[in-house]
């Protein structure tokens, strides 16, 4: 079993049990997913308030005790009108920063590197598809339990630090404040390739090449998963993403174009000498604010 990068990593930007809300976001794109998903609950939550109160009204106002004798009233021109423009403008208020973030999403910008994803039965692979890079390519399966717990043994990790049903062999390696292309295909079936907390989702189709992309703000461990029913293993394929500095990228990739399991060691052991050496600066720090 191979020595998967993330050992050092925290994972970052992920669901918490009981948490309100969306999950944190690591891109410029999920905070916007976030701000819509806010916004509309506000308009969704005060149509179904209005709604409730008329109900409300219609229940004490015109039942048989309150109104014995009922209105004859067939129709009313100007209350047709105000209920037919008002959920046009609501329609509109709403589809214009749907439409925007849509555009966002899949309109990629100026790319600085590209990797292609491409959906299996049941797991993911990856090919790196700059120059110099076209060697580097490795597929990505989920870890058992049983290697979980070898993993965590090896490692002195935490349940934590490789979860269950997401943590794979192999994670697709990326640098941070870096424009990402990814080009999505699959080879059998129709899958989906999902990141949440990069506002990522798009489908793997065969046959032919979607993109998409992303910027991740900070290093951290990422997880998706396959967000489109492909067979009976739809639920063991996850999406697992790397984001780690520039320079253990460049160590990184240089590294993998003669041996990935080598480059994936190093890169664990940057990412260890990296936590030390921020842990040393915070204890420092501690002891320099306790002294005061």
């Amino acid at each position: 079993m191979a020595t998967a990068g993330f050992a050092g990593a925290a994972m970052a930007a992920q669901p918490e049990p009981w948490q309100m809300g969306m999950q944190a976001a690591a891109t410029s794109v999920m905070d916007d997913v976030r701000w819509f998903n806010d916004f509309t609950l506000i308009i969704v939550s005060a149509i179904t308030l209005f709604v409730l109160g008329l109900i409300i009204y219609c229940v004490v106002r015109f039942n048989k005790r309150a109104n014995p004798t009922a209105s004859r009233t067939s129709h009313n021109t100007m209350i047709e009108v105000v209920w037919t423009v008002v959920p046009i403008l609501i329609l509109v208020v709403i589809s214009v920063p749907s439409f925007r973030l849509l555009f966002k999403q899949l309109d990629v910008p100026e790319y600085e590197m590209t990797v292609k994803a491409t959906g299996y039965q049941w797991y993911w692979g990856y090919e790196y598809m700059d120059e110099g890079m076209e060697d580097v390519y490795f597929d990505s399966i989920m870890l058992t339990d049983e290697q979980r717990r070898e993993r965590m043994q090896a490692m002195g990790l935490t349940e934590r630090d490789v979860p269950r049903l997401l943590a794979a062999d192999y994670n697709m390696v990326v640098p941070e404040d870096t424009n990402v292309r990814v080009l999505v295909t699959a080879a059998d079936v129709i899958h989906s390739f999902a990141m949440p907390a990069f506002g990522v989702k798009i489908d793997a189709v065969p046959g032919r090449l979607n993109e998409t992309w992303f910027n991740a703000r900070e290093p951290g461990m990422y997880y998706g998963q396959c967000s489109e029913l492909c067979g009976k293993d739809h639920a063991f394929m996850p999406i697992a993403i790397q984001v780690v500095t520039a320079e253990q990228y460049a160590a990184w990739s240089e590294a993998a174009k003669t041996d990935l399991d080598e480059a994936n060691t190093m890169l664990a052991s940057m990412i260890e000498e990296e936590k030390r050496k921020t842990a040393m600066v915070d204890d420092a720090t501690e002891l320099a604010v306790a002294a005061r």
